[in-house]
This record gives structure tokens, C-alpha cells and sequence, in this order.
């Protein structure tokens, strides 16, 4: 379907009551809702009922369903009917630690507008891409006493260390959960007055390989050259991952990778992206990378193999002569679909064993590992989320993809069987991990006036 107006009686609400919203998110980012942090214990549960209360004002049947973690807020609107469809809103209460405090400009739980910017720490990741959701709920149910559809709010406190307990509560309540689409605002746009739709996000295999030579280290004069020595057995070991086109370099890692379809790809080729200026943004005296691929196709579609650690011998003050007993690597692979997490554990570790050389022994222990993701492209809520946005920002947003990895938007298709729709409001540079976290209060605005309209345009995408 395609629309190219927000509602008007939404749109009145929204912007009568956009100094409500400000005040209402500034409220909930005073909450240091740190999930990593035990001291944080309290404040997280405070941000659960502080929304739970929100969402409970608006209409909501709320409940906090606790977890042996942080409690989950779960809230639910049924009123449209068994025939009308349901959504899953799916978002995060919990936010990153505030440190190094120092470098932030204004204090981190206290949220500041500055230049058209809310900063404040979890102010885009994601509490205010959260609640501008809610704040669109609120405008359906204030104007029309009803939504055109059934929603469910779902919104852990745990993302920020790995949605440990959210898979099991998945499990366990698919039936409760059952929707047709799952609607996820916590991602970018691909630049200012751009909307945009994730359709993609890379998967990840993480492994360490340990090197051991002698029992302890030995002086280098009186056993180098008889002795292996593990840092440079190592880096024998690193050199062979890839080949001279940046390719990964073993073997079967990309049999399992699918092709882009043509039409995406001139599209992605199509976005103005300046590769210099992301040179000079990085700081990198040159790019590299998969040759045959512009930055973005190495970014979104094309799987990867990247040194994240090395630890080996003296690395202090001075000169020490040491042939080191040991050498560790901590290896990322960024995996794209149809990639298996396990299965590229296995073929690097086979790998690994046939270059490694003699004189060491070498292990490969599997760290962490997920899925890649890549949505169709099609279907109600995807064609609601480009009617809505369109709808909000006056122009058809593009589709973008993500160089890292949202392993919970695996678990809603897998475990719930409903499409995803990724529809965020982040912009690049806004330090969402970082100090000076920020979200554009534009983009807040019409975040609300998109969240809203989607609501709409996905009942009418439905009903077809």
C-alpha cells in the first residue's frame, strides 16, 4: 500500500503534546538503568515500572514478568478483534555504563538538548527509539480510543548483555507472544532526512587460538633458532586466513553464502556514499578489504575475518629477550546468510590444524557465536514500515544493512514464526556506546508520527 500524509488527527496529537513526550523520555533517561552493573539492580527494575506504568496509563494490560535476570515489561492492547492482526513492539529498557564520565559534555543520566540533540546516555540505545513508540500507541488510544490493530510491548532490560533469559521467555510464551509482525526500533538511518529499512544484519562465529611451544619462556639466545617460537608460529597461522583479494582464505567458508539480488545491490551502489570521507572519518591512511565490492556491499553482504586480539611475549618497557612459551589470537568472523555459525567454527579450526606448524600445539576454542539475518523484502508490515516512513519524512526510505550482528531478531522469526521489520531513528555518529550518546530530536518527532501511521498502514497492508 502507499500513503503520503500522516493522519491528521495523529498528527495534532503528536505535535501538541511533543513537549509531554521530551519530558516524559527525559524522565525515563534520569533512570541509570545500567543491566551490566549489580549496583544497577535497583534502577533497572525502576526503568521496567516506570515504562510498565506508562504503557498501564495508556490502556495496556502490563505486567513485569520476571526473569533470573532483569524483569521483562510485557504489555498487551487485544481490543481489534481475533481477525485483526497483532504486532509485537520489540525494545530495551536497559542501557550501556556511562564511563569514561569525564569525556561526557553534560552528565549522563541528566538528558540536555543541545543543537537539535537529546543527550543523554540510552537517549537513542534505545529508550527514546522505545518510547517514541509508545508515545504513538498513546496518540491512537487519546484520539480514537482504539488501535486498528492488536499490540503486544515487549521490552527486556538485558539486551545490553546478551539477551541472556529473553530466548527462553520466547520458548515458553510463543503462545502468549503469537503475532504476525515483530516491529524493532534500535538501528540508524542512513543519513539525516533519510528513512531507512534494515533488511540485513551480519552474523558472527568468534574463536581464540592458543599456541603453546615449551613448558615456560626461554632466553632467545641460547634457544632461538632450535626452539619454535608460538608468536611467530602465530603469525604464520593469522597469514593464511586470507588471500591477496582479501578473500577468507578457507577452505568451504563460502559455500554457504547467498548471492544479493541484483536489484538490492544497484541499490546500494545507488546511496550517496562518499568512501573517501569514511576514510578520512576512520582515520585510515587507506581502505582494503574484499576486492570486487564497494564499502558498503563489504559492510552489509559480504561475510569477514578480522583480528580482534593478539597476546604474546614481553611487551613492556625495554628490551627483554624472550622466546615466549605461549601466543594467543581472538578471531571474529562476520558471517552472512546462509552462514552457520558452527559450521565456520569447525572449518576454522580445520584449518588451523592443517597450516599450523610443527614444534607448537595449537587450540581453537569457539567463543561466542550467531546467526545472520536477512528479511524478504515484502509482505503487510514490510510494505506498512515504507507506506509510514515515506508518510513521515516525505520521502521513500531506503534499504540499508547492518555490518553487525542483533542475534534477538533471529529468535522473534525463529521462535515466534512472524516477519521483523527494522525501523530505526539512530543517525551515524551518535555514540550510542559511548560518550555524548545523542538522538536527533527531529528524528524523535518523527519517529512518533512514523511509529504512528505504521499502525494504520500495516491494518490496510493486512486487510489486502
Amino acid at each position: 500500500m502507499t500513503t503520503t500524509t500522516v493522519p491528521s488527527d495523529l498528527d495534532q496529537w503528536l505535535r501538541a503534546h511533543h513537549d509531554e513526550a521530551l519530558h516524559e523520555l527525559f524522565e525515563f533517561l534520569r533512570i541509570p538503568s545500567v543491566s551490566a552493573r549489580t549496583e544497577h539492580r535497583a534502577d533497572c527494575r525502576a526503568a521496567a515500572q516506570w515504562l510498565a506504568d506508562k504503557l498501564s496509563a495508556s490502556g495496556f494490560s502490563t505486567t513485569l514478568e520476571e526473569t533470573p535476570g532483569h524483569p521483562i515489561v510485557l504489555a498487551e492492547w487485544r481490543g481489534a478483534g481475533k481477525e485483526a492482526p497483532t504486532l509485537l513492539v520489540y525494545g530495551h529498557y536497559d542501557v550501556q555504563p556511562a564511563e569514561p564520565l569525564e569525556l561526557w559534555t553534560s552528565p549522563a543520566f541528566e538528558p540536555e538538548v543541545r543543537d537539535g540533540r537529546i543527550y543523554a546516555r540510552g537517549s537513542v540505545d534505545d529508550k527514546g527509539q522505545l518510547y517514541l513508540h509508545v508515545k504513538a500507541l498513546q496518540a491512537h488510544l487519546a484520539v480514537r480510543g482504539t488501535l486498528p490493530v492488536n499490540v503486544i510491548v515487549l521490552a527486556e532490560g538485558e539486551e545490553e548483555v546478551g539477551s541472556v533469559n529473553l530466548e527462553e521467555f520466547l520458548e515458553k510464551n510463543r503462545e502468549r507472544l503469537a503475532c504476525n509482525g515483530v516491529v524493532i526500533s534500535d538501528s540508524t538511518m542512513f543519513a539525516p532526512g533519510t528513512p531507512s529499512i534494515l533488511s540485513s544484519l551480519r552474523g558472527l562465529a568468534y574463536v581464540q587460538i592458543d599456541v603453546r611451544g615449551s613448558t615456560s619462556d626461554l632466553h632467545s639466545g641460547m634457544y632461538g633458532g632450535a626452539v619454535v617460537n608460538p608468536a611467530m608460529a602465530l603469525a604464520r597461522i593469522l597469514s593464511t586466513l586470507h588471500d591477496d583479494n582479501g578473500r577468507v582464505a578457507i577452505d568451504g567458508f563460502y559455500d554457504r553464502v547467498l548471492e544479493w539480488p541484483a536489484a538490492v545491490r544497484t541499490q546500494m551502489q545507488s546511496l550517496p556514499f562518499n568512501e573517501e570521507h569514511f576514510r578520512e572519518e576512520v582515520g585510515a591512511p587507506a581502505l582494503g578489504g574484499e576486492r570486487g565490492y564497494t564499502v558498503l556491499e563489504q559492510l552489509w553482504t559480504r561475510p569477514t575475518c578480522e583480528v580482534n586480539g593478539l597476546l604474546s611475549g614481553y611487551t613492556g618497557e625495554g628490551a627483554k629477550t624472550v622466546l615466549p612459551a605461549v601466543s594467543m589470537a581472538k578471531v571474529s568472523f562476520r558471517l552472512v546468510p546462509d552462514q552457520d555459525p558452527k559450521v565456520v567454527e569447525q572449518l576454522v579450526a580445520a584449518h588451523v590444524a592443517r597450516v599450523a606448524p610443527p614444534g607448537v600445539t595449537v587450540t581453537v576454542t569457539a567463543l561466542h557465536g550467531g546467526r545472520p539475518w536477512r528479511s524478504e523484502l515484502g509482505g503487510p508490515l514490510h510494505d506498512a514500515g515504507v507506506a509510514a516512513l515515506h508518510a513521515a519524512f516525505g520521502t521513500p526510505p531506503v534499504i540499508t544493512g547492518e555490518g553487525g550482528s542483533i542475534p534477538v531478531v533471529g529468535d522473534f522469526e525463529r521462535i515466534l514464526g512472524a516477519p521483523v521489520l527494522l525501523m530505526g531513528f539512530g543517525l551515524p555518529g551518535e555514540n550510542a556506546h559511548a560518550p555524548d550518546e545523542w538522538i536527533s530530536e527531529e528524528n524523535y518527532r518523527q519517529g512518533m508520527r512514523a511509529a504512528a501511521t505504521l499502525l494504520d498502514c500495516y491494518a490496510s497492508a493486512s486487510a489486502t
